[in-house]
C-alpha cells in the first residue's frame, strides 16, 4: 500500500459514496509486483520473440506465454466457444496500379483526372475491385453529422448512387473540441455518414495545389498496403483530391465558389455539382494475414452476462523480415515499452482479481492483435464481439505502462468523454492525485489505441497515459523526461527491455485501474458518456438492454 493510499483511506469511501449511485465492496489492496512487471516485459520483447509481428513465430510464442500465465493463476478461457484465441482475419489491400479516373461536365467534355497527380483512388474494401460510372458528386462540406453540437452537413440529400466530397478535418473552436479533435473529423466517420446516406465513394479534399510538397509526398505513398478496418463503411472507393481538381469541378459545374464559402458556419447543407459526373476505377491485390486475440475470463457470480474488459495489444511491428532495409545494426522492434508493458500489465491487473474474491460481473483480459496495423484486432473483436457489447459495461485499456518515478497526475486520453474519469478522479484523489488531459492534442491519442474501437460502437472506454508531474520535481522535471524517452524509443529498436526501467508510476497506475475494475465488477452502475461526446447516441440505441 502505497503512502498515498494511506493518507487518503478517510477520504476514499466518501468520495465513493458520493461519485455512484451504489457505494461498491471496497477493493482489496492489489499485489502488483514491479519485479513481474520487469521479468515479463523482459520475457516477450527479447530478441527470440522477433517484434511480435501477427501471424509470426513471435506471436505464437507470445500468446503461449500469455496463456500459460492465465492457466496458472486458474482464470478460464474467455474467446468463442471456450477457446483462449479469437480467431483474427485481416484483409490487406495493394494497388495493383489499373487505376482510373475522369469526370464529365453538363457540357458533355470528358476531363481526364491523372492518378497521383490530380487525385488519389484506393478500392481498399470489398473485393478490392471499384467500377464506379457517370455518379453524381455532391459537396457536404466537412461531411459531418454531430447532433450533440447541433451540427448537419447533409440535411435531408440524398446520396444514393453519389460520390461525396467533403473538407478534410472539422470546423476550428470551441463548437467541436477546440484543439482536441472529436471523431468526426475522421476519414472513417465521414465515409460512415455518406455510405450511411448510399453514397458509393467519398473524396476527401485537401485545400492545398497539385504543386504542394505534402500533396506530391501522398501521392508517392498512396501504393502502400493498407489493412480493411473490420465493420467499416464499405463503399466503392475513397480518394482525395487537391483545390485545383475542386476548382476545376465546381468551375464544370458553372457554380460561383462563394456558394461554398459558408461550409464551416454550422447553417452550410450539401450541394449537387449539377450536371458533373464522376468516372472512377481502381483495383488491388488482396491478401488474407490470420491472427489472433487471446482472451481470458473470471466468470461473475450475479451477474455474469456483464462484462468489464481489460485490454491490451500484445504485437509490435517486428523485425528484419518487416524492415528488411532498415539502418544501423539492431534490426529487431523490440517493443518492451510498447506494448510488452500493457501486456504485462494486463495480466498483473488479472492476478490481482484472481487473488481477490470473485467479482458479481465478468472480467475479461483481452489481448488485442494488429493494433500496429490500426487497431484492427480490436476492431474485429468489435465487429464480432464474444460478449454482447451492449451489456459490456466499459473496456480499460492500458497502452505503453508510465516507466517513471511517481507522478501526482494521472494523465489519460479523451478527457471529457466519459463519467469513467471521474471513478478513476475519485480514486486518484483519495490517493492525492489528480486527473489530466494527455497534453498533446496534437497527436489525437484518443483514435489511436484498443480502447478507440469499443468507444466507437459505444461502451464507455479509459486509457491512462503518462503522467509528467513528478512527486519529487514536478512538471519541470517530469515533462522533460518523458519528451526524451517518447523521441527516443518509441517505434524504434531502442525501445527494448533494461534493468533501469522505473516501474513505480506503472505500480501506481495499475493499482488505481484495478479498484476501478474492481468497483465497476461488484456495483450495478452502468458508466456513461457525457452530454458532449460524440459516442453517446450509440449507446443510446441499447439503453433497453441495461434497463
Amino acid at each position: 500500500m502505497t503512502s498515498r493510499l494511506l493518507a487518503g483511506v478517510a477520504a476514499l469511501s466518501l468520495l465513493i459514496g458520493a461519485a455512484c449511485t451504489t457505494a461498491p465492496t471496497p477493493a482489496p489492496q492489489p499485489e502488483i509486483s514491479a519485479q513481474r512487471l520487469s521479468d515479463g516485459i523482459r520475457t516477450i520483447s527479447a530478441d527470440e520473440y522477433q517484434g511480435r509481428y501477427p501471424g509470426t513465430e513471435g506471436e505464437r510464442m507470445t500468446l503461449a506465454w500469455l496463456q500459460a500465465q492465465y492457466e496458472a493463476m486458474g482464470l478460464q478461457p474467455g474467446g468463442p466457444n471456450g477457446q483462449w484465441l479469437q480467431r483474427v482475419e485481416l484483409k490487406r489491400y495493394t494497388p495493383d496500379g489499373a487505376s482510373a479516373a475522369s469526370f464529365v461536365g453538363p457540357d458533355g467534355q470528358t476531363r481526364a483526372l491523372e492518378p497521383g497527380k490530380d487525385i488519389l483512388i484506393r478500392a481498399a474494401t470489398n473485393d478490392g475491385r471499384a467500377n464506379v460510372q457517370g455518379a453524381p458528386v455532391v459537396f457536404a462540406g466537412y461531411g459531418i453529422v454531430a447532433p450533440e453540437r447541433g451540427w448537419d452537413d447533409y440535411g435531408n440529400m440524398d446520396l444514393r448512387g453519389k460520390v461525396v466530397i467533403v473538407m478534410a478535418g472539422e470546423p476550428d473552436g470551441e463548437v467541436f473540441n477546440g484543439a482536441y479533435t472529436t471523431h468526426h473529423a475522421s476519414g472513417a466517420a465521414k465515409a460512415d455518414q455518406a455510405f450511411a446516406r448510399g453514397a458509393v465513394g467519398v473524396i476527401t479534399m485537401n485545400p492545398v495545389s497539385a504543386t504542394d510538397e505534402a500533396w506530391t509526398r501522398a501521392g508517392q505513398q498512396n501504393g502502400r498496403t493498407r489493412g480493411f478496418t473490420p465493420g467499416a463503411a464499405n463503399v466503392e472507393f475513397t480518394g482525395s483530391i487537391n483545390m485545383d481538381t475542386a476548382h476545376a469541378m465546381v468551375t464544370a459545374a458553372g457554380l460561383d465558389h462563394s456558394a461554398f464559402s459558408n461550409y464551416a458556419s454550422g447553417s452550410f447543407k450539401a450541394v449537387e455539382l449539377r450536371g458533373v459526373k464522376l468516372n472512377v476505377q481502381a483495383s488491388e491485390t488482396v491478401t488474407t494475414l490470420v491472427t489472433h486475440n487471446l482472451l481470458a475470463k473470471i466468470e461473475g457470480t450475479e451477474r455474469p452476462d456483464e462484462v468489464i474488459v481489460y485490454s491490451a495489444h500484445w504485437d509490435h511491428v517486428g523485425g528484419e523480415a518487416q524492415h528488411p532495409n532498415a539502418e544501423g545494426e539492431d534490426k529487431i522492434w523490440n517493443g518492451a515499452w510498447d506494448n510488452a508493458s500493457g501486456t504485462v500489465g494486463v495480466v498483473e491487473v488479472a492476478r490481482a482479481f484472481a487473488a481477490g474474491p470473485r467479482p458479481e460481473r465478468t472480467v475479461v483480459f483481452a489481448h488485442m492483435a494488429a493494433e500496429e496495423m490500426g487497431l484492427l484486432g480490436a476492431y474485429a473483436y468489435v465487429a464480432d464481439p464474444v460478449y454482447p457489447l451492449e451489456t459490456t459495461v466499459a473496456d480499460l485499456n492500458i497502452d505503453m505502462l508510465p516507466l517513471s518515478p511517481p507522478t501526482r497526475d494521472v494523465a489519460i486520453f479523451g478527457k471529457g468523454q466519459n463519467d469513467l474519469e471521474d471513478r478513476l478522479g475519485v480514486l486518484a484523489a483519495a490517493e492525492g492525485r489528480y486527473i489530466t488531459d494527455d497534453r498533446q492534442p496534437e497527436q489525437g491519442f484518443y483514435y489511436r489505441s484498443d480502447h478507440f474501437p469499443f468507444a466507437r460502437a459505444g461502451v464507455p472506454a479509459l486509457m491512462p497515459w503518462h503522467g509528467v508531474d513528478w512527486d519529487e520535481g514536478g512538471i519541470a522535471v517530469g515533462r522533460p523526461a518523458w519528451d526524451a524517452r517518447f523521441e527516443a524509443d518509441y517505434h524504434q529498436p531502442s525501445d527494448e527491455w533494461r534493468p533501469d526501467l522505473d516501474f513505480r508510476s506503472a505500480v501506481e497506475n495499475l493499482e488505481l485501474l484495478y479498484r476501478l475494475g474492481f468497483d465497476l465488477a461488484n456495483s450495478n452502475d452502468w458508466p456513461g458518456w457525457k452530454p458532449s461526446s460524440e459516442f453517446g447516441a450509440v449507446r443510446a440505441r441499447t439503453d433497453a438492454a441495461r434497463q
